[in-house]
């Protein structure tokens, strides 16, 4: 068994779902018999980070800035502590959708839609598709997620965007089969797990249908055609690749008219007890204490 250290917690906006998922996968390694220290990440104590250089592995269950960022990725790779995730620079252009469009533009779908940046003036803004979705480029679990019908919501919505985030994104709202495609690594080879249907009881899949009990149906498997599936499965695996993701990963979209729109790539998913990847590994008749052995096998190879 190993000495294994689970950063959880941070200073991100997702700090209560960290705590959440580094209390499951704490628990779960402890099951599994190995030697495990929690380090709740806080501003305060970041300087004591230092001390995770005697475990043998640390597990990042951080969500958002400093979690997904490649940030803390850097920290433990000028310490030479291993880690579970993606590396540094992959984990810095996921969490960037406008550097993860650039990457994937010839390679997947995506909603028609625009990039605006700090200082742009409204007047300038041209968009006239409704309903649309005002969401900042680095933010994740929905945070900051607007869906606007006329042009007044728009400007309102960027407005608000740009205030606290140097980037804005404005994408068609398109209402389809919401999935959520979970990758993982097992034995050197891409595993996806049965794909999951999102269905919120809200207009979309916002913080509060994510992470509130009831308020969400799902579907595992999703309600897909044999070819479809395959097909999505096949480019799930493709964008893993291209993204250089490491070990665990999920891919958002919306399946509408037989094209799959690509949304976004999360490199360190929840891992709540109401999160998408443990749903889709229950499915594949693994339960969460598998999971995590499974992405911990990988790590300390």
């Amino acid at each position: 068994m190993s000495n294994i250290a689970v950063i959880f917690g941070g200073f991100s906006n997702e700090r209560g779902i960290s705590l959440k998922s580094g209390s499951n996968v704490f628990h779960a390694l402890e099951k599994l018999g190995h030697n495990v220290i929690g380090f709740d990440l806080k501003k305060e104590n970041a300087h004591r980070l230092v001390e995770l250089s005697e475990s043998e592995l640390v597990f990042i269950a951080l969500h958002g800035r400093f979690g997904e960022d490649g940030k803390i990725q850097g920290y433990l790779d000028s310490l030479d502590i291993p880690y579970t995730g993606s590396e540094v620079l992959s984990s810095a252009i996921c969490f960037d959708k406008t550097f993860t469009y650039k990457i994937l533009k010839k390679h997947v779908t995506f909603p028609k839609g625009i990039i605006v940046n700090n200082g742009q003036k409204m007047d300038t803004l041209k968009w006239d598709i409704f309903p649309a979705i005002v969401k900042p480029s680095e933010e994740g679990s929905s945070i900051g997620v607007t869906i606007v019908d006329n042009r007044e919501q728009l400007f309102q919505a960027v407005r608000k965007t740009l205030n606290i985030y140097e980037t804005a994104i404005v994408e068609k709202f398109i209402r389809g089969q919401e999935l959520s495609i979970s990758v993982i690594e097992k034995d050197n080879e891409l595993l996806v797990l049965p794909i999951l249907e999102i269905k919120p009881k809200k207009r979309f899949y916002d913080y509060e249908a994510k992470y509130t009990a009831g308020m969400t149906n799902f579907n595992v498997p999703a309600d897909l055609e044999p070819q479809t599936e395959k097909l999505l499965i096949e480019k799930s695996k493709d964008i893993f690749r291209r993204m250089k993701c490491r070990h665990f990963a999920r891919i958002d979209g919306i399946l509408k008219d037989n094209i799959f729109y690509f949304l976004e790539i999360n490199t360190i998913p929840g891992l709540t007890d109401l999160s998408d990847l443990p749903q889709s590994a229950k499915a594949k008749g693994m339960n969460f204490v598998e999971l995590i052995d499974v992405i911990v096998q990988e790590a300390l190879k």
